[in-house]
């Protein structure tokens, strides 16, 4: 169907698989009393966050609007969002209602039932399902061999005449892998001589061990680029439900903030106000965060130290999050369900990651680094692993 200057090609009945990472969160992220596999940083209050703001900006919430803002963003939420670019301005910026809005949106408006298009895998559920519910895709996938790298061969192998979205994710959700710089280029290249969009998934750029080298933002490096953007996970302040695209292609913003008025219509007015203060003090809560998981890294390097015959450990290179691999003969699915129940220690086994698209790992599964309190989740999970091998 047509909706004004926006393409809605969705194929089927229409109909979305049920998402597991979430459907697994909605049973166990609040029931479980260990969280060991969060991909957000540490949140914060709102007194902490607002121990940034001015006195202007604090006065402010005592006399502030509670009307609708603006469907783009407001002005100088944007433009602080073009802050964290190189070279973008806040005209080349569309908010959203957190970054699976923006997922949407982007295949949404991008593809068609004619569309073709290719998403590496594992990867976070909706870049595939989406993509796959509207047109044909292929999956590519990362390999554990090569530090999690993509096969640039293996994406010009995939590409078609009717190609139009390659979706790729670094630091990587779930193994925390950041693509070299020289494949990232040559991906770019690839993408621009087909003339192929590339959404990137950006949300954990800045967000890694200290000393961390990030990817410059496709939206600065490819004029076909689209930045994908959150405060949830570097920034953690996932309950303001902000995010955006970034992009030099004007036309799909356009098309996208049309399409939003389907959607969320507009942002939280007052999330707005507090996501500028926490872009305005980036660089604090960025050195903020990557201090809890330089401090719980190690941690994670102790207790697998003590397991060798049990795990397989590699520190990930960016994000928060790390994927190691069991090596138990009862499978990961079998552990990770035990450790909830018997322990009450939650990780994500690797089943979840899989893809209707081509084989993925099912013997890994995904923890996190980036939320304080970890000694007593390592603890626990220590004892149970301890307690099934007596």
């Amino acid at each position: 169907m047509e909706v004004g200057r926006i393409s809605v090609g969705w194929q089927g009945d229409g109909m979305l698989p049920d998402f597991r990472l979430e459907t697994h969160f909605s049973k166990w992220e609040f029931r479980a009393e260990h969280h060991l596999t969060a991909s957000d940083a540490e949140s914060m209050s709102m007194r902490d966050l607002l121990a940034y703001a001015t006195p202007e900006q604090r006065a402010e919430f005592d006399d502030f609007w509670l009307g609708y803002t603006e469907t783009w963003g407001a002005p100088d939420l944007r433009e602080a969002v073009a802050g964290t670019f190189a070279s973008r301005t806040a005209d080349e910026v569309l908010c959203f209602a957190g970054a699976s809005e923006g997922i949407f949106a982007a295949n949404t408006v991008l593809l068609d039932a004619d569309s073709h298009a290719i998403v590496v895998t594992p990867n976070y559920q909706s870049h595939e399902t989406l993509p796959v519910a509207i047109c044909e895709a292929t999956g590519v996938p990362l390999d554990p061999t090569d530090g999690w790298s993509l096969d640039i061969d293996r994406v010009a192998a995939a590409v078609r005449s009717n190609t139009k979205l390659v979706t790729i994710n670094f630091p990587h959700n779930p193994t925390g892998a950041i693509l070299s710089a020289d494949r990232y280029a040559a991906l770019i290249e690839l993408c621009r001589h087909h003339g192929i969009h590339i959404l990137h998934d950006e949300i954990f750029h800045g967000l890694g061990p200290t000393g961390t080298e990030h990817l410059p933002l496709i939206a600065d490096e490819y004029e076909l680029g689209l930045s994908l953007g959150v405060m949830s996970k570097s920034y953690g302040l996932p309950g303001l439900r902000v995010g955006w695209i970034a992009s030099q292609d004007r036309d799909v913003l356009e098309r996208m903030e049309r399409l939003k008025h389907y959607l969320s219509i507009c942002s939280s007015g007052p999330s707005e106000r507090l996501a500028i203060i926490g872009l305005q003090h980036r660089d604090e809560l960025l050195a903020r965060n990557n201090a809890i998981i330089d401090e719980n890294l190690p941690k994670w390097d102790a207790f697998f130290a003590d397991f060798p015959d049990l795990f397989a450990w590699e520190r990930p290179q960016g994000s928060c999050m790390a994927f190691p691999q069991y090596l138990g003969p009862d499978g990961v699915a079998n552990f990770a369900e035990r450790l909830v129940e018997e322990a009450g220690v939650l990780v994500l086994p690797s089943t979840i990651y899989s893809s209707d698209l081509g084989p993925t790992p099912d013997d890994r599964f995904r923890i996190g680094a980036g939320r304080r309190g970890l000694d007593v989740g390592i603890a626990a999970m220590q004892a149970h692993v301890e307690g099934r091998a007596n």
